[in-house]
């Protein structure tokens, strides 16, 4: 269950204009890697320091992939990519790698992420 407060906001391009309210998601706490290895190790016959490493494992390569241009596809959960903003350039001269402003993640759910989406209940809290 996702629990969502109400929030009033400012329309940033009319701050004249009356607030409005809306739906915030709010968060029911942190799951981090240790509770990650945990969990698994409590559905497998795999020791729970064992399942630590190897999500560590993962992340590093994950980390280390994407600083080298690929896209990780982990089925069933999604695709990262790393993507960048530019600044808008009149002709293709004047292009370089100076435009680059920022990077950031691409995140791309796969269909049972997408699916779960679907189906999540909400509470008002």
């Amino acid at each position: 269950m996702i629990h969502v407060k109400r929030i009033q906001k400012i329309n940033p391009q009319d701050i004249t204009a009356p607030k409005k309210h809306y739906l915030h998601a709010v968060g029911s706490g942190v799951t981090d890697l240790e509770r990650l290895a945990y969990l698994i190790s409590n559905q497998s016959t795999v020791r729970e320091a064992d399942c630590y490493a190897v999500v560590l494992s993962l992340v590093h390569n994950i980390l280390d992939e994407l600083a080298q241009g690929k896209i990780i596809k982990l089925d069933t959960l999604g695709t990262f990519q790393i993507g960048v903003n530019s600044s808008g350039v009149p002709t293709e001269d004047e292009v370089s790698i100076r435009l680059v402003n920022k990077s950031h993640i691409n995140f791309r759910p796969d269909k049972r992420l997408k699916q779960l989406l679907k189906n999540v209940e909400y509470k008002l809290v």
